[in-house]
């Protein structure tokens, strides 16, 4: 069967083949998405096909396996898969999270019919008079929740799907913070020669220790203000609809807090920062010093990492759109370098990359 002949059995089983289909704005991933409208009903088609990437990462593979199978399998572990976002969307399901309602799939073809939740994301609705503070510390509340689950290393969910939880770790940690090295270069006035190589894998192999030192957590990965809806009419963790979590693994509660926090589209105001992670530790009982030390380490391998792929999107894909976000992403860095923590790391950002760290300050 080919893929249009996979989607029109699953428009057809989901009632769906009568219906209006207009396209959504599409992200940096390789998945497209459209809405579809038949009379008073709404669904989310999503299209990723597995071609479309490099395999994920399979349980069990050894580092050097890993190497020679691409960047998938080293650094990001997940590959857009629709069984990927149906198993993880029924284990968020089982914790009374919304993520959106499956109403069918075709795994192998590489679709999904799901739930519509609206365009209410937090990106949205704030501009538009919502109350920021108060979907942030939501959002932190849904994220202590998570935090607090034990899910198994296996996950499945409708239409067959089967997923394996797998760990964030040092490879993937490592392959991304070289991001930084390998193509701020290019994109910017930062300047690596060999010698500052040396010096800077000295330096990202200590922050891999102490992130590989932190309690793990399931962790959704892609937290965002464009990824979170604003649901008001619902009651409880539910008011906060989740998206784009098919990449979730066991990494730290503090990645997801710095994905919501140092987010590269908004600027998250100091209050609504300070009110999530105040409701996050007050409904969790965390002690707040080591909070901070991981979110402040982890905070700063992810700036690092999301530098070096908008540096990536720009220089090799010609989207240069992800330049425009990159002074936000430089004013993240150097908050979280401020802490004694990374010294380190502070003192060598501050080196090859000054201007950037000057004009963030």
């Amino acid at each position: 069967m080919t893929r249009s002949e996979a989607l029109g059995r699953l428009l057809h089983e989901t009632g769906f083949d009568a219906a209006e289909r207009a396209p959504l704005a599409g992200d940096a991933s390789t998945r497209r998405y459209e809405r579809l409208r038949l009379g008073d009903r709404r669904a989310i088609l999503m299209d990723a096909p597995k071609s479309a990437e490099s395999a994920p990462c399979p349980p069990g593979a050894t580092p050097a396996e890993r190497r020679t199978m691409g960047w998938n399998a080293t650094s990001r572990l997940a590959a857009s898969r629709v069984e990927a976002f149906i198993a993880i969307a029924g284990y968020l399901e089982t914790l009374g999270l919304a993520s959106p309602e499956i109403y069918g799939a075709d795994c192998d073809a590489g679709y999904a019919v799901i739930e519509d939740l609206g365009d209410g994301l937090f990106a949205n609705v704030i501009p538009g008079g919502a109350d920021e503070v108060t979907l942030y510390e939501e959002a932190a509340r849904v994220l202590a929740h998570v935090h607090a689950s034990e899910p198994p290393k296996q996950l499945s969910g409708k239409a067959g799907a089967i997923w394996p939880l797998l760990d964030y770790d040092a490879l993937a940690l490592e392959v991304n913070a070289d991001l930084f090295v390998e193509w701020l270069p290019r994109a910017a006035d930062v300047r690596i020669d060999d010698a500052a190589r040396a010096r800077w894998e000295k330096i990202r192999d200590a922050l891999i220790v102490k992130a590989l030192g932190f309690q793990r957590a399931f962790t959704i990965r892609d937290y965002h203000a464009e990824n979170l809806l604003w649901l008001p009419e619902r009651e409880g963790l539910k008011r906060v609809g989740l998206l784009d979590f098919q990449d979730a693994l066991r990494g730290w509660r503090a990645w997801d807090f710095s994905m919501l926090l140092h987010d590269a589209r908004r600027d998250v105001s100091p209050a609504a920062q300070e009110a999530a992670i105040r409701t996050y530790l007050e409904t969790t009982g965390a002690g707040e010093a080591e909070f901070r030390r991981e979110l402040a380490v982890l905070g700063a391998l992810n700036s690092m990492r999301i530098l070096g792929i908008f540096a990536r999107l720009a220089g090799r894909d010609g989207k240069e759109r992800y330049l425009s976000f990159m002074p936000r992403m430089w004013g993240h860095l150097a908050a979280t370098l401020e802490h004694p923590a990374l010294a380190d790391a502070s003192a060598f950002v501050s080196e090859v990359a000054r201007p950037y760290v000057e004009r963030a300050a």
